[in-house]
């Protein structure tokens, strides 16, 4: 059965392109949640908007929908608060401009972590891949966060994602096409990871937060490390550092 379809609606900005984008966000977060995941929300600019997508999601209005778990990070400090309440499988989702500093951060952050992302916003949009589900109103208009059009997404948002809990076969994805017992493309992967603590004296590795969890990382290669750094790592090692823009 394929994913479901959003409408089309002119009137809240959403064309055939976004509609696709808000149908794919639904399906992967409910997998997300049926497999047990916390839904983050932030919003630093527009608190209310953290706000009222958790109690969407936590408190369904309409009778025999599920809640599901979800939590508005708020906060001097959004980025701390997320990176010690923020476990694998948990999805972060932002209300916020593509400039907002900690939700940049955030997304930078959220593959080390294992969560997945979805941002919501207006105006220009983040550079590609800066989060796994793009929601984007493209009216530059800086008044647009308190006219209800940012409502408008994440209801619909919402409600396509209970419209996959009603079709059980959509929740599971399929197995990854690997085989025998080592995928090759798998063993050679590069992964994000956030710098815990630097290099320890009686070990010469960093501890080291992957989506896998916590791992020791030799990080000779990128010398000097500190915490909060985020660095690639393969094959046990730390190949590059990853700069404040995610390069």
């Amino acid at each position: 059965m394929s994913a479901p379809t959003a409408p089309v609606i002119a009137a809240g900005g959403l064309d055939e392109e976004s509609a696709a984008d808000l149908a794919a966000a639904a399906l992967a977060l409910a997998r997300r949640f049926a497999a047990g995941a916390t839904l983050w929300c932030v919003s630093p600019s527009w608190a209310p908007h953290a706000h009222h997508v958790a109690v969407e999601f936590v408190h369904p209005v309409v009778v025999g929908k599920r809640a599901l778990p979800a939590v508005a990070v708020t906060g001097p400090d959004p980025v701390a608060m997320a990176r010690v309440s923020v476990r694998p499988g948990d999805v972060i989702l932002a209300v916020a401009a593509a400039s907002d500093p900690e939700v940049c951060s955030m997304m930078r952050r959220a593959q080390a972590w294992g969560a997945a992302t979805v941002w919501i916003g207006n105006g220009p949009r983040p550079p590609a891949g800066a989060a796994d589900h793009v929601l984007w109103l493209e009216d530059p208009d800086p008044a647009l966060p308190v006219t209800g059009r940012f409502v408008l997404l994440y209801h619909l948002l919402w409600e396509l994602t209970h419209v996959c809990f009603e079709h059980p076969g959509l929740l599971t994805p399929a197995d990854p096409e690997c085989e025998g017992e080592t995928c090759v493309t798998c063993g050679d992967e590069g992964r994000i990871g956030e710098v815990i603590s630097p290099r320890m004296p009686d070990d010469g590795r960093a501890l080291v937060r992957t989506a896998t969890g916590r791992e020791l990382v030799d990080t000779l290669l990128v010398e000097p490390v500190e915490a909060g750094d985020l660095i690639l790592v393969h094959a046990g090692s730390a190949i590059t550092r990853l700069d404040g823009d995610g390069a």
